[in-house]
């Protein structure tokens, strides 16, 4: 029985391992192509040995008509603060649709999940439209704002929510003298903070490679994202560089794998919750 034991979690283990190679293989093989030469690339496009062409490459991206750094600081600010506003203003939301009982909760509630299956595309016009009246289409703003209102962040949050929040704690520091905001900010959030940290990634992710939006407000090259600049790499019409190609998707990314990092304990913190509750 013991030995049973032992190989089920040695298969489970090798398995895992083979996942993790798997998983990792496509970063490894663009950290590696990001050191080749395009010559190298297209000769053999699968390689895991590096090559000495990183500063070559660095070259090629940095001689462009645009600014690598300024989309790197340009993508930080709307990918951090879309974040923020996200996931606390989502939160906000949820709180509100769990914690009072007001008399349209539950008709807002279902018109969340109807504009849930809009796809975005479908809004863009009416959105640029607006935009272009009020002459903000090259605002980095228009990227940011927008991010208030997220009705799958919503619903997310409201679904953790329900079993995590003790609505008598809630009452009783009310009946302290707590206002709203503080019990908010100060009872509510930690509570929330690995579903937080959750759709934190999401959020964070889904706002660094997002290209289409950006693409149809931004002609300014200044406000330019990073995924704009990678996307105008491959637009030379005599030859494309792939080295600095998978220099800049390296460089697109890093701030992804931080974020993760940052972040993981909370996930598996919120997965471990999750499976005692259940």
């Amino acid at each position: 029985m013991k030995q049973s034991h032992t190989l089920k979690k040695t298969i489970i283990f090798i398995i895992c391992v083979i996942l993790a190679i798997l998983s990792l293989m496509p970063f490894v093989i663009m950290l590696v192509n990001a050191t080749r030469s395009t010559t190298e690339i297209q000769q053999h496009a699968v390689s895991l040995i590096p090559s000495g062409s990183l500063m070559n490459n660095l070259s090629v991206l940095l001689g462009k008509s645009f600014n690598p750094a300024v989309g790197f600081v340009n993508s930080l600010l709307i990918s951090v603060l879309a974040t923020l506003l996200a996931t606390y203003f989502s939160t906000l939301t949820a709180y509100a649709l769990v914690a009072y009982d007001w008399k349209l909760r539950d008709s807002f509630y279902r018109f969340i999940l109807a504009v849930m299956m809009i796809p975005a595309q479908i809004t863009m016009i009416g959105f640029y439209q607006m935009v272009y009246k009020v002459h903000m289409t090259n605002q980095l703003s228009m990227l940011i704002l927008p991010a208030i209102a997220s009705p799958t962040m919503v619903f997310y949050m409201r679904q953790y929510m329900i079993p995590s929040l003790s609505l008598e704690i809630v009452e009783s520091a009310r009946i302290d003298g707590a206002r709203e905001f503080f019990i908010f900010n100060r009872i509510v959030l930690p509570i929330m903070k690995p579903a937080i940290a959750t759709q934190a990634i999401f959020s964070f992710v889904s706002s660094w490679n997002n290209l289409f939006t950006p693409l149809v407000l931004l002609t300014d090259q200044r406000k330019y994202t990073l995924p704009i600049m990678v996307s105008l790499l491959r637009g030379d019409i005599y030859k494309t560089e792939y080295g600095a190609v998978y220099l800049g998707l390296s460089l697109t990314a890093l701030p992804l794998i931080i974020a993760y990092l940052a972040l993981s304990k909370y996930i598996v913190a919120g997965v471990a919750l999750g499976s005692v509750k259940g």
